[in-house]
């Protein structure tokens, strides 16, 4: 009766910031990292006491992180409430558990005999995210093993991150998690949603696409519900970005109106949960999602500096003040780096174009500029077609050495590091690579991995390069796939060799 979804992991390669505002895009990538969530009930019977209780148990556990809680659920008011004697929580979690159940409840308005008695055998749920979430450079350095990809897989799946005890004995200790910066708690949160709603009977993770029992698609369900509870559990309503291509995978994203999310967060402690969950599910939801990958033989590489990645909240919180202090030269900086930022779609665009009508001419193209730096790739526009891929390239990296400078304009203006000098050099030396077309710091910037597009197969190059920078280079690639139903707990299937799964479009 186990069910096992996973959600991806997200690189945003372009629209850091200014995709919080509706008038503008961003451009980002679902990857192969992917956080999984596996539910299936404590008890393979319900109680003959249970059935008066109107309380079942919720067991959550995280193996990755040593830890277990254990909730009570109230079958009368959706609600959790813990009764672990840690105080460690996950409120994304939590969130994800309350409104999948909520919607649950919504979903079988004229009969909950059915939903009680699979409730009432208790949900037993395990959150496992691939190691590319998290960093291990400490890890392979003790271990002594160089600084490659190819120490990275040396690792367990889903291996242990290690804690720092706060106090001597060991009481209250917390991890501490360096991250990569791709996403885990919209990955988290939407693994989680998923697997609880195909559980439940709410949704068809194996045809997902079909219009469902709310009058929109399944994956449109899982979307609004994950949205919700990742928004309630930050506090704040962000640009949701990475909950859309957890669940939908690689996409231009344009966010929803914040107010569609309104309601949820003044009635969250008022109202029952289930009318809160019926107003956002027919709520006007106004986000846009056009699909988009990177164009043929193009390859997303990222570099961990171990610096120890940044928090984006209060990045963020940065940039607003000086927005408010500054308007008009903030209003100069964004128009700017709005239209690079279309500058290096449309170029993308083209090149993906001109590699469907001329794909011969772009392949050898591709070939021939992966063992040259970028001031040699004239070289070989010898005929119309070849020129004219060329010139799309040039003009890809010119947009990207436009986002940069602005990029870092916007932080030094802010006071904060959004391209730190220390990420400058590293991405310049980057875009000087044999084959390298971009580099950029994803997202917020600061201190979380680097990104690199690379042409044809210069990337080993590049990781080499970086290994001699002391820079890790990830496991990490894109993959276009959004949230998907697996075969099976991956920690018994070789993942690395492929599982079985189905992939949602």
């Amino acid at each position: 009766m186990a069910v096992v979804a996973s959600a991806p992991g997200k690189v945003l390669m372009t629209g850091g910031y200014l995709v919080l505002e509706k008038s503008n895009a961003g451009l980002v990538l679902s990857t192969n990292a992917r956080f999984y969530a596996i539910v299936k009930p404590i008890n393979e019977e319900v109680k003959p006491e249970s059935w008066a209780w109107k309380w079942t148990d919720v067991k959550l556990t995280s193996p990755q992180l040593s830890r277990e809680s254990m909730y009570k659920l109230s079958l009368n008011h959706l609600t959790l409430q813990s009764v672990s004697t840690s105080d460690s929580r996950n409120p994304f979690v939590e969130h994800a558990i309350q409104y999948a159940i909520a919607a649950a409840h919504l979903a079988t308005e004229k009969d909950k005999e059915a939903l009680h008695k699979l409730l009432l055998q208790g949900l037993d749920i395990t959150i496992l995210g691939s190691n590319d979430f998290y960093s291990y450079r400490n890890q392979i350095e003790l271990a002594g093993l160089p600084l490659t990809p190819e120490s990275l897989g040396t690792l367990a799946p889903f291996a242990s991150i290690t804690f720092n005890a706060t106090e001597s004995n060991g009481v209250n200790s917390k991890p501490e998690v360096a991250k990569t910066g791709l996403g885990s708690s919209a990955a988290m949160t939407t693994a989680v949603v998923a697997a609880m709603l195909h559980y439940l009977g709410v949704v068809d993770l194996s045809n997902p696409c079909k219009e469902g029992k709310f009058g929109c698609s399944d994956l449109d369900v899982i979307h609004m519900i994950a949205q919700t509870s990742h928004c309630l559990a930050q506090g704040k309503v962000g640009s949701g970005f990475d909950v859309s291509c957890a669940v939908y995978g690689s996409q231009r994203y344009v966010r929803f109106s914040p107010e569609v999310l309104s309601f949820a967060q003044v009635a969250v402690t008022g109202l029952p949960l289930n009318e809160v969950i019926g107003t956002i599910l027919k709520g006007k939801w106004d986000n846009e999602r056009t699909e988009f990958s990177l164009p043929p033989l193009m390859n997303l590489f990222l570099g961990e500096p171990g610096s120890g990645g940044s928090s984006t909240p209060s990045m963020v919180g940065a940039v607003k003040k000086w927005q408010m202090s500054d308007p008009e030269k903030a209003r100069e900086n964004w128009q700017k780096l709005s239209d690079a930022n279309l500058e290096l779609e449309t170029k993308l665009n083209v090149l993906s174009k001109l590699a469907k009508d001329h794909w011969d001419v772009y392949l050898g193209v591709i070939k021939s500029c992966s063992v040259l730096t970028s001031e040699k790739w004239v070289l070989h526009a010898t005929e119309p077609i070849n020129e004219a891929i060329i010139k799309e390239l040039l003009e890809a990296r010119e947009a990207m050495l436009r986002i940069k400078i602005l990029m870092r304009q916007m932080g030094e203006a802010a006071s904060v590091p959004i391209e730190p000098e220390s990420q400058t050099q590293l991405l310049d030396s980057t875009m000087n690579a044999e084959g390298v077309l971009l580099a950029g710091v994803p997202g917020a910037g600061g201190f979380d991995a680097i990104f690199a597009i690379t042409l044809g197969d210069s990337g080993s190059k590049l990781t080499q390069a970086w290994s001699s920078h002391n820079v890790l280079a990830l496991l990490v690639r894109e993959n276009p796939h959004g949230v998907c139903l697996e075969s099976g707990d991956p920690r018994t299937t070789c993942i690395t060799s492929g599982v079985s799964s189905i992939h949602l479009e």
